[in-house]
């Protein structure tokens, strides 16, 4: 599910995101998970994994299941769709995603209010 977005926060520069490598950030109060897949893709997600309520999806398994970027849960392992934050294993949940953008060099995240 996407959250409506709102100003763009720089997090920080996009050759500090390692390919297949999740890193933590924080922008308010929210904790949020930043993804930079093989193809140099950057996503942005909650960090926080709604099965075990950890803070915990930035050192998630990042892959694919088909076409669909992923990352897993590093605690019980489910498997949630990087662009849209919908678990694969259960619809029914779902991460909030955030939009990316890349200015002259920087990960910009955009989030919306609660």
């Amino acid at each position: 599910m996407s959250v409506p977005t709102m100003a763009a926060t720089a997090v920080c520069g996009y050759a500090a995101l390692l390919p297949e490598r999740g890193v933590a950030a924080l922008i308010g109060q929210r904790q949020i998970a930043l993804f930079r897949t093989h193809d140099g893709t950057v996503y942005a997600l909650d960090n926080h994994d709604p099965f075990s309520g950890a803070n915990v999806m930035s050192r998630g398994i990042v892959g694919s299941r088909g076409d669909v970027p992923t990352v897993a849960s590093p605690m019980f392992k489910q498997v949630f769709d990087l662009r849209t934050g919908i678990c694969l294993d259960d619809p029914d949940v779902t991460i909030p995603t955030y939009g990316v953008q890349l200015v002259d060099g920087q990960v910009t995240v955009s989030i919306g209010d609660d």
